[in-house]
């Protein structure tokens, strides 16, 4: 199957996923700093919750990248993973208008661990697909940064229903994690260009070689 639909529609609902959060913000009425400190909580929690969903469509489209077959045992796995990530609007607002307690604070993590887990399924989907000489299976490797983002979301999820607050930073913490630049990724985009650099220096060479 062709998968830039898969990636257009992505795309799409990862767009509107954040544009239905930022209208759960609402306006101060007070038109001072005053006002500005009273959304500020508001405000802060839609930058976590906006980071994440960057940092899945980066990832998404770094994958899809790498991918170079998809089924439909993908689309549906895409389609989950989508789902989970349209919750976080919803997890984000009860977040804020619980003022961050246990419940919704832990409910909030149990989102994220079953987007990264839909997101593992994704990944071994498309492998699947591929076979033994899948690319994304070698650049992804042992994913310890995946197993350690779903062992933080689990214990941040236990935590919330003890310090909300220490589960906060916990998400915070795993969302800084990801917006590391994935050397793996790099690397794999980087070996892929050589070839292609040095075709170019040699049909470079041999062109000045038929002008002598």
């Amino acid at each position: 199957m062709i998968k830039t639909r898969l990636e257009a529609f992505s795309d799409g609902v990862i767009a509107i996923i954040i544009t239905v959060m930022v209208f759960d913000i609402k306006a101060p009425q007070d038109t001072g700093l005053f006002g500005l400190l009273v959304v500020m909580p508001s405000i802060l929690t839609y930058l976590m919750s906006f980071l994440y969903l960057g940092i899945y469509w980066m990832n998404h489209h770094h994958m899809l990248q790498i991918a170079t077959s998809i089924n439909g045992v993908v689309l549906w796995a895409n389609l989950h993973l989508l789902f989970w990530l349209s919750l976080i609007p919803f997890t984000t607002n009860w977040l804020r208008t619980s003022n961050y307690a246990a419940l919704p604070s832990a409910i909030y993590g149990v989102v994220l661990l079953f987007a990264a887990i839909s997101y593992r399924i994704l990944q071994s989907s498309i492998i699947r697909v591929e076979g033994s000489s899948s690319q994304l299976k070698q650049v992804i490797g042992r994913d310890l940064k995946g197993m350690t983002s779903l062992i933080a979301y689990a214990v941040g999820g236990i935590t919330a229903f003890y310090a909300p607050f220490i589960a906060i930073l916990i998400y915070i913490a795993v969302a800084f994690i990801w917006m590391l630049p994935d050397r793996r990724i790099e690397a794999h985009f980087q070996s892929a260009s050589q070839p292609s650099k040095q075709n170019d220096e040699t049909l470079v060479s041999d062109k000045n070689s038929s002008l002598h």
